[in-house]
């Protein structure tokens, strides 16, 4: 690898930067950020203050390693940007993507480190190199600025957007669960769940405001179970049978949920419940025949139990 100081050099006309400039998009019209679509995206661009997933790595001119990179991550964070992205050349190019995009930006050092840079990292005025690939992104500012607000002026906002804030909470949970990220996902599943929870109490929205809560209340379950608190996540699930007895995935989970308590006998009724719902749901199924055999080994092993007793007490 070559020294970090020689990014010193004049970027603008010489050197791989220099030379990879000249095939690039000067997006703010004075050269600062220069930006080349590797692979083009779909939908519409990143906006302000959004939540981004993306896989990243930034490079010093004449370096063979990024000096910053995210790459080597199975489950990259979600960043918002203002918030976590805080670097003035890679937030306003990130405002250029759209998801799915692979793009390149090579900073002037205002739009990065400065004329100071960060030393012993970043040399002074250091142009930076960032590859960056969209997965994908909300648009979580209304919903953070949803939840700045008091309760009484909560609900006097329409609920066409409780219903979008309820949607991106619920989208930004989906993803940490898909991550592994239980907890993370726990927290935004709350959020939408308090932000419903005050608007139940307005005349009119109950049917719709229900409607809601049902999908984020299966959400919850799902991460109690995931977290090892089956209790809890029979709280979510008799939550959701109020709002729909009939609801399968409610039943299945309270299934889930006491076989995790080993509770045979309950198990095995609420997933009898579920199965009259669909008979021919494999994941019902296996389910109900694992509670049958539980249940039948649990009643020969008290069967056994008493049995040793009897012959204690004849002895």
């Amino acid at each position: 690898m070559h020294s970090a100081n020689l990014n010193q050099r004049n970027t603008t006309t010489e050197g791989p930067f220099g030379c990879l400039a000249l095939r690039m998009e000067d997006i703010m019209d004075d050269g600062g950020i220069r930006k080349e679509v590797v692979q083009p995206g779909e939908g519409p661009p990143i906006p302000r203050e959004a939540s981004v997933l993306i896989r990243y790595s930034a490079f010093l001119e004449y370096a063979d390693q990024p000096f910053d990179t995210n790459s080597n991550v199975k489950y990259p964070r979600l960043m918002t940007l203002g918030r976590d992205v805080t670097l003035a050349g890679l937030e306003l190019g990130l405002l250029t993507m759209k998801k799915g995009e692979f793009s390149r930006f090579l900073l002037q050092p205002q739009f990065a480190f400065g004329e100071m840079g960060c030393p012993p990292l970043i040399p002074p005025a250091a142009y930076i190199l960032y590859e960056v690939q969209v997965m994908d992104f909300f648009d979580s500012a209304q919903s953070n600025d949803f939840l700045a607000l008091e309760p009484d002026a909560q609900n006097a906002l329409p609920l066409s957007l409780l219903s979008s804030v309820v949607n991106t909470l619920r989208n930004l949970g989906n993803r940490s669960f898909k991550q592994g990220r239980h907890d993370s996902a726990k927290d935004r599943y709350k959020q939408a769940t308090a932000a419903l929870m005050t608007r139940l109490t307005q005349k009119g929205d109950e049917k719709e405001v229900k409607a809601l809560l049902l999908p984020v209340y299966l959400n919850l379950a799902l991460t109690e179970l995931r977290l090892e608190s089956p209790q809890k996540a029979l709280k979510y699930t008799n939550r959701a049978l109020e709002i729909d007895p009939h609801n399968t995935k409610a039943l299945f989970r309270s299934g889930q949920a006491y076989m995790d308590k080993h509770e045979y006998e309950e198990a095995h009724n609420v997933l009898i419940m579920a199965q009259a719902k669909k008979p021919f749901d494999c994941d019902i199924n296996g389910l109900l025949m694992k509670a049958a055999i539980c249940y039948i080994k649990g009643l020969d092993q008290q069967t056994e139990v008493y049995s040793r007793m009897f012959q204690a007490l004849r002895t």
